[in-house]
């Protein structure tokens, strides 16, 4: 299957902007492919105001997230491969939603591949007694 998280993406970030909210996304700034001001970089991760305001030429793709922005006055295109992007949430309130890894059972949107219907218990009979 495709990964769920650009459409995850897609959709919270239509829903904060409908709330006139800002929203900031959380970016695993050393995952292979980023673009982003390393001297804005925390602990391996950096946080982006992808608001229509503070971007230009917002894509949000099945491949990634890119903008240019001015950082410290310097112009910069962004660029977020999507399995970079960690949340997205609102700088107002803080909803919005952490990003599952797309490979792993924490993923809300895929079965569980360790359970196999030859685990499940068996149903029993019923068991009934006739009572005089």
């Amino acid at each position: 299957m495709t990964p769920s998280r650009p459409y995850l993406l897609r959709g919270i970030y239509d829903w904060l902007i409908e709330n006139e909210q800002t929203p900031y996304l959380l970016v695993d700034a050393e995952a292979e492919g980023v673009t982003v001001p390393t001297e804005h970089i925390q602990d391996g991760k950096i946080i982006l105001n992808v608001s229509l305001t503070a971007t230009r030429d917002l894509e949000l793709s099945n491949d990634g997230v890119s903008f240019n922005a001015r950082f410290s006055g310097k112009p910069m295109l962004v660029y977020v491969p999507i399995m970079a992007a960690l949340a997205l949430y609102s700088k107002e309130n803080g909803r919005g939603m952490m990003f599952p890894e797309e490979n792993s059972d924490d993923d809300p949107f895929s079965p569980d591949p360790t359970r196999s219907k030859e685990k499940e218990p068996t149903p029993q009979k019923p068991h009934l007694t006739l009572v005089k």
